[in-house]
């Protein structure tokens, strides 16, 4: 990851032969592009972090995709009660990615994200569509457990690393940010 300005950074990565950049936004408001949904460095009362996957392989932080008229908060509750069977309880956005397919069949299409740390309350496990399993997992595990892209991993270590910054009492009430 290299320093474009002050609170916008870079990585280059490759994703089903496809080359992107992807830029990291501080900044409350999304960039331009499409909306591609909202992920959650999600938190457990117990401070552990969860992870979920489609395999029992590949873990990831519960993302997803908008849905009808769902903004990104929507998108991200909806996601984390989906594929981590859990509710979310407090929210914090930390920023947006917003990717661009430089090379491939995609190329010049543009994808925003909104990043944020959830806290979460375990629900029983009962997945729904695609993921097949859920892991709570100290934080410091939590990038060697997970599969990220080539070129990605310091900007997913800067979303945990914002995540776990922000403490409980400090962010109350961060989920009506976007509301």
């Amino acid at each position: 990851m290299r320093k474009v300005s002050g609170e916008i950074e870079e990585s280059v990565f490759q994703d089903n032969g496809q080359d992107w950049i992807a830029t990291w936004h501080l900044s409350p408001e999304p960039q331009a592009g499409t909306p591609h949904g909202s992920a959650g460095v999600c938190l457990a009362p117990s401070g552990e972090i969860v992870l979920v996957s489609q395999d029992g392989k590949r873990w990831e932080l519960p993302a997803g995709r908008p849905e009808g008229d769902g903004d990104w908060l929507a998108t991200l509750e909806r996601e984390v009660r989906e594929e981590a069977c859990a509710t979310v309880i407090d929210a914090s956005l930390l920023g947006f990615t917003r990717g661009v397919c430089v090379k491939g069949p995609e190329e010049g299409l543009v994808l925003v994200r909104a990043v944020w740390r959830a806290d979460i309350e375990i629900l029983p496990w009962e997945p729904l569509h695609e993921t097949t399993s859920r892991m709570l997992i100290e934080p410091h595990e939590a990038l060697a457990q997970m599969t990220i892209p080539g070129g990605l991993m310091p900007l997913f270590r800067r979303f945990i690393d914002d995540a776990l910054s922000i403490s409980r009492a400090s962010h109350e009430g961060g989920a009506n940010a976007l509301r």
